[in-house]
């Protein structure tokens, strides 16, 4: 239905762009992104997409917003130049735990982003572990909401571990049974509450079995680390032999750094959806590459296939 794919990458991800582009087996199709002294943003492409099956990746990293609006200007352009098809590849949404109106006089911003990349034009949408599965139902047009669990469940199976998957909140219970069921191992959680004027929150107890076994803390994204560093914390006390830290989105805002340097934690698994510093790159840290899955469906989209046949679906 459409010409050939045409591949952009964003300025937040060129790196994953190009193991994408790689796995694929195509180049990158070159643009130039200017920023003006005034902060606005400019892009013109290099050569005419007209009729082409567009992709375009981009990553919500910091600055956020400044990526954010780049990838919005960059689907305007794909447009105007008459592009058959675009489908923004998102591997990290932002603002996706701002879903739901859980406060008096408080917007859903997660919404307002769906309709952003809807008005910009964009045909498709693609992104990776969204915090909330219900913000599927934001967009009008199509997309795929892929997991990094396979690509994790994987490496872990090869350690061998006489496990327990943890979650560090109840929030994130049917994504820890993904995972106990993927590995079978048995799955526990940390109860959680909010305290106190502000809200903390408080870990509070477990609720399972974690004595004498390797556990493996998991999450969709660790921002601050401070759930993590509670949930090592109390499965330590608990009597956990090795502590591993599993999750798709590395945010890492500060001081999540350091909390994770002081936890003794055998080894933090997380993946490329966002980049890493190499300042913020610590020694127990593995970083596997979304790159295959997102390549691998960039191809079947391409060509009409079925996205669920990869997770036999």
């Amino acid at each position: 239905m459409y010409g050939d794919i045409k591949l952009y990458a964003g300025s937040a991800c060129p790196e994953l762009a190009q193991r994408v582009a790689s796995y694929i087996g195509i180049r990158l199709s070159r643009w130039n992104i200017t920023t003006f002294p005034n902060e606005n943003i400019f892009i013109r492409l290099n050569s005419s997409v007209r009729g082409q099956d567009v992709y375009l990746i981009q990553t919500h990293a910091k600055p956020v917003h400044t990526n954010i609006m780049e990838m919005l200007i960059a689907i305007d352009c794909f447009k105007r130049d008459s592009a058959g098809r675009v489908t923004v590849v998102t591997p990290y949404m932002s603002y996706s735990q701002s879903d739901k109106k859980d406060q008096p006089r408080v917007p859903i911003t997660a919404r307002l982003l769906a309709d952003m990349i809807e008005v910009a034009g964009a045909d498709r949408w693609v992104t990776i572990d969204l915090h909330a599965g219900q913000i599927q139902g934001f967009y009008k047009i199509p997309g795929d909401s892929l997991t990094a669990l396979h690509i994790i469940c994987k490496y872990i199976r090869a350690k061998g571990l006489n496990g327990t998957v943890v979650t560090t909140d109840l929030g994130f219970a049917k994504g820890g049974r993904n995972y106990a069921e993927a590995l079978g191992f048995p799955l526990a959680f940390i109860e959680k509450r909010r305290t106190g004027p502000t809200g903390t929150r408080e870990a509070l107890t477990l609720i399972g079995s974690v004595a004498g076994r390797d556990v493996l803390i998991v999450d969709d994204l660790v921002d601050t680390a401070g759930s993590v560093q509670q949930a090592a914390e109390i499965v330590r006390a608990h009597g956990a032999r090795d502590v591993y830290l599993a999750f798709t989105h590395p945010v890492l805002s500060p001081p999540a750094i350091d909390r994770l340097r002081g936890l003794d934690l055998k080894e933090i698994i997380t993946t490329d959806t966002l980049p890493i510093a190499p300042q913020d790159r610590l020694p127990n840290m593995t970083i596997l590459t979304v790159a295959d899955l997102l390549g691998e469906v960039i191809i079947r989209s391409h060509e009409g296939r079925s996205v669920g046949e990869l997770f036999n679906e």
